[in-house]
């Protein structure tokens, strides 16, 4: 683990400070307190430190220790006040924060860290899903979604769907800029996302030209108009197939299966329990005549005492065969990780995602979103590449919570000239001699 200098928390906030600095600011000048750059860097860092609200951080910095903090370590120069805070950043549009997230993962690359998460034939496996995070029966503005409980309570709420590159045996994962699921998306759960996901694949594709992607989602992601998106977008795919969705391709399965066509392997476990891997090529994805041909593979677990502990299936335009197969669902298996290592750490594990920083009318509860996902990205760059970093949170500190509150106690009561110092100093505090 060796730390480039590009990957550093001081570089990758100086790519945050560039990008904050280009967004045009479209108060009038003479009525500017707080600059734009200033509201938006005093956002990410109450992210970056996993404070429960915005009114605990602003509680925090009223310290000149943590005020000048802020500004060595996150070039903040004039800290707004809360309200001030949410008015200056519900007008900030969300598409002008997006380059950051190819900027990140450019260095990630250029840094040779991008190459360990190729997972077939030089692709990258990006795993795509949706999720809420914002629920409220008052609180609403006009891009909220909404939905009515049979007693006619209408609920707002804002939902995301988020890609994030993500391989089967690295713990980390790698966000993409997210899609917002939008009110024009539709009313029923399936438009709202495969809308959102075509979005979204044209945004991957402009953002990242050159490389090679598989996406990997839900079955409600394993239709035609989605996957018509994904090959528009020269990308190949790993798609949830359920039989209740899918009748025709299970019919085609299953009678190529009886008639011996179908590929098999089955390997057991140190657990007695076997992996039993089928698949087949070239069946129809539906019952329409312009249905394309797409390539199936499912696996079960079978414990000893015969019980079936696990089984799911896919389509795929991958060939399909004996030599790729447990890679194949190895990726598929993968897709959780949007769930389990990104939403579930975002909702439960210090960043509360949940919980309304401030929800505005225009962009506010969105750029929340999107600057938590930015602090998530860089504790992620700081894990795989830092090694100092991930000493201190790894060797000092026995769980996350311990960890944050170490880092906001220290950024409250010490001045330093940089996170690095910082780091160093909770790594091995300096001696302190008794008086006597």
């Amino acid at each position: 683990m060796h730390l480039k200098k590009h990957l550093s928390f001081t570089a990758l906030r100086e790519a945050l400070s560039a990008q904050f600095n280009q967004i045009d600011d479209l108060r009038q000048g003479a009525k500017v307190d707080y600059p734009l750059h200033d509201c938006l860097m005093s956002g990410f860092a109450m992210m970056f430190f996993q404070d429960p609200s915005l009114l605990c951080f602003q509680q925090r910095i009223q310290d000149r220790m943590e005020r000048n903090n802020l500004g060595t370590v996150f070039n903040v120069g004039t800290i707004p006040k809360e309200t001030q805070m949410r008015d200056v950043l519900d007008w900030v549009s969300p598409q002008a924060i997006e380059p950051v997230f190819p900027d990140f993962l450019h260095r990630l690359q250029r840094g040779k860290q991008l190459a360990q998460y190729q997972f077939i034939n030089g692709m990258y496996l990006v795993s795509l899903d949706g999720s809420q995070y914002f629920s409220s029966e008052k609180v609403h503005c006009p891009n909220c979604l909404i939905t009515e409980s049979k007693n006619g309570t209408l609920r707002y709420h804002h939902q995301i769907l988020q890609p994030v590159i993500v391989h089967p045996d690295i713990k980390q994962v790698l966000p993409l800029a997210p899609e917002q699921i939008s009110n024009h998306d539709g009313t029923q759960k399936q438009d709202c996302e495969i809308n959102a996901g075509k979005r979204c694949i044209q945004k991957i594709r402009k953002a990242h030209p050159k490389l090679k992607f598989i996406i990997t989602a839900d079955g409600l992601h394993s239709k035609q108009p989605f996957i018509d998106e994904v090959k528009k977008a020269k990308m190949s795919f790993i798609l949830v197939a359920k039989p209740t969705d899918h009748k025709v391709l299970f019919e085609w399965v299953n009678e190529l299966t009886q008639l011996g066509e179908a590929g098999r392997l089955e390997l057991t476990d140190s657990k007695a329990r076997r992996h039993c891997y089928q698949w087949v090529n070239n069946v129809p994805l539906n019952g329409t005549k312009d249905a394309d041909d797409v390539n199936f593979f499912q696996f079960h677990i079978i414990s000893k005492d015969n019980k079936i502990t696990y089984k799911n299936s896919w389509v795929t335009d991958l060939t399909v065969d004996r030599s790729n197969v447990v890679e194949l669902v190895k990726g598929g298996r993968a897709r959780w990780k949007v769930e389990n290592e990104t939403f579930n750490t975002l909702k439960n594990q210090g960043y509360h995602l949940e919980h309304n920083f401030g929800h505005g009318q225009q962009n506010l509860s969105f750029v929340f979103f999107m600057l938590n996902l930015l602090a998530f990205y860089v504790h992620q760059i700081l894990e795989l590449t830092d090694r100092l970093y991930h000493t201190v949170r790894y060797t000092k500190f026995t769980s996350r919570k311990e960890y944050f509150n170490q880092l906001r106690c220290t950024f409250r009561i010490m001045l330093f000239n940089s996170w690095e110092q910082m780091l160093t100093h909770i790594l091995d505090p300096p001696m302190i001699r008794a008086p006597g």
